[in-house]
């Protein structure tokens, strides 16, 4: 079943920048001092990380990705993939084979990263495994927290960029500043219904994040994914694959009001694992069949050999 999503047109003609994207003579080792992963001060494309106003051959696009996603995100329009969604009847696979399914994969509404989506999970895994040798748990989270995004793939509704990607935020209250390009939420029609454009809107203080509707994409799918399959990994693990993307609360403390406790414990791994997930999108090389075998014996311990998607 594919599932149809009427976008707007807005006339918009994407163009590319002029001048020439920068080139690398050499590929960057991971870079680590001591053992430690060292933040890089670029990203891929030689830039600030996160730069949303950096002009630059992404810049257009990025913006033009967050004016779509931020009037279609609504209320409705989440309970509605939630429903569809959770069903899980769409294939049976095991992790790994999902990773390799990444390979054509790139990420729109990022301005950091051009790289195959299973390069950014071993990036992102290994530098975590360098610095924390016996989280193994927080390894297999950083391999499997994009995973989601195969919701871009014929099979799984191929679903547009704008309902699979992005920084990602609690529909049912009022959007906060915090929200990257907030300026095109007021062409949402929530911004204007008084039952969601409050602070609490549909929710209660302390109500705890499991409770909030979180606009729709690959973090919300491969949480019900991993949860629904029984997965054995720990709290913190789902709290990360769930709230990596919501970048309003763990970078700005946005949103706070709505946490319980147990949020708040797991928003501290969360700190930890953003580092990582965001600063090892660098022209970092991974050797897949070296790594390979580790990941999947951690894949064996926490999930079951295949699962529904």
């Amino acid at each position: 079943m594919t599932i149809l999503i009427e976008q707007p047109e807005f006339g918009v003609e994407v163009g590319t920048e002029a001048g020439e994207k920068k080139v690398f003579e050499e590929e960057k080792e991971l870079v680590l001092d001591d053992g430690l992963f060292v933040v890089p001060h670029t990203n891929s494309f030689g830039q600030t990380f996160r730069d949303y106003d950096a002009e630059g051959e992404r810049q257009p696009s990025v913006e033009i990705f967050y004016q779509i996603n931020h009037i279609n995100q609504t209320y409705d329009f989440v309970q509605r993939m939630r429903k569809e969604y959770s069903k899980l009847n769409r294939v049976e696979m095991s992790i790994w084979e999902c990773c390799e399914l990444l390979n054509e994969v790139v990420d729109e509404s990022d301005p950091d990263l051009d790289e195959p989506q299973i390069e950014h999970l071993l990036q992102t895994a290994e530098a975590i495994r360098k610095d924390y040798p016996n989280e193994d748990w927080l390894h297999l989270t950083g391999l499997i927290h994009d995973l989601g995004k195969v919701l871009l793939l014929p099979r799984f509704g191929e679903l547009p960029q704008w309902a699979v990607v992005g920084d990602t935020f609690p529909v049912g209250c009022s959007f906060d500043q915090a929200n990257v390009h907030h300026k095109y939420f007021k062409e949402n029609p929530d911004y204007y219904n008084p039952a969601y454009n409050t602070k609490f809107g549909v929710y209660s203080e302390g109500c705890g994040l499991e409770n909030v509707m979180m606009s729709w994409g690959h973090d919300d799918y491969m949480y019900l994914v991993a949860k629904e399959n029984n997965c054995t990994l720990p709290s913190a693990a789902l709290f990360i694959i769930r709230y990596h993307s919501f970048y309003a609360l763990h970078r700005a403390g946005a949103y706070k009001h709505l946490m319980n406790e147990e949020d708040v414990e797991n928003l501290n791994w969360l700190h930890v694992f953003n580092k990582y997930d965001l600063y090892s999108k660098s022209k970092v090389r991974i050797d897949v069949e070296k790594v390979k075998p580790y990941y999947l014996s951690l894949i064996e311990k926490y999930f079951p050999s295949k699962l529904r998607w």
